[in-house]
């Protein structure tokens, strides 16, 4: 696997070594040494999957509190832009977000620590969205921010009548708004 290090600290691309014979293709997706040998020393608790339609926009999403997660993603179907800000309020990158399009056909992976809000767009009717996280699903502590808030001028890459969203998301706050406990 090649882990490389992003503009904002902690936040990882990794992209595994991809085997291709007259059969298919294998790879490994994690591996608890490489990763432990790249910095990320972290215990998965759960894994989630999404499948979504063309258009579907998840996020801005985080979890805090004794259960607070990061969060090791990709795409096994289709493809997204992933986005995740860096809302650590201590961070020289607080209030950045980055962004990169993960698919099938790339097998790329994305570390997020805990400190980011995330959230992805599909590109593809059914893309199919994998993340291992490190702390169990806990709805006293879910945070979420408006995937438009206008502090963190993230460009989705369709246009806002091609987006689909749920009703929970289009209620979020603005990050000024929340109590952000990063």
């Amino acid at each position: 696997m090649n882990f490389i290090k992003t503009p904002i600290e902690g936040l990882m691309i990794i992209e595994p070594k991809i085997w291709k014979d007259n059969r298919g293709a294998f790879f490994e997706t994690y591996n608890e040494q490489l990763f432990k040998d790249n910095g990320i020393d972290e215990q998965f608790v759960q894994d989630n999957q999404s499948i979504s339609c063309k258009g579907a926009l998840r996020g801005l999403h985080a979890q805090a509190g004794p259960h607070a997660q990061g969060k090791l993603v990709r795409v096994i179907k289709g493809s997204v832009i992933d986005i995740a800000v860096d809302i650590r309020k201590k961070s020289p990158t607080f209030g950045q977000s980055f962004h990169i399009e993960l698919s099938e056909a790339n097998a790329k992976m994305v570390w997020i620590p805990v400190g980011f809000l995330h959230g992805f767009v599909s590109l593809e009717e059914d893309t199919i969205f994998c993340y291992k996280v490190t702390g169990k699903y806990d709805k006293e502590n879910e945070i979420g921010v408006r995937y438009n808030d206008p502090a963190f001028n993230i460009q989705w890459p369709l246009p806002q009548d091609e987006l689909v969203l749920s009703e929970k998301d289009l209620q979020l706050p603005l990050l000024a708004d929340i109590d952000n406990p990063f």
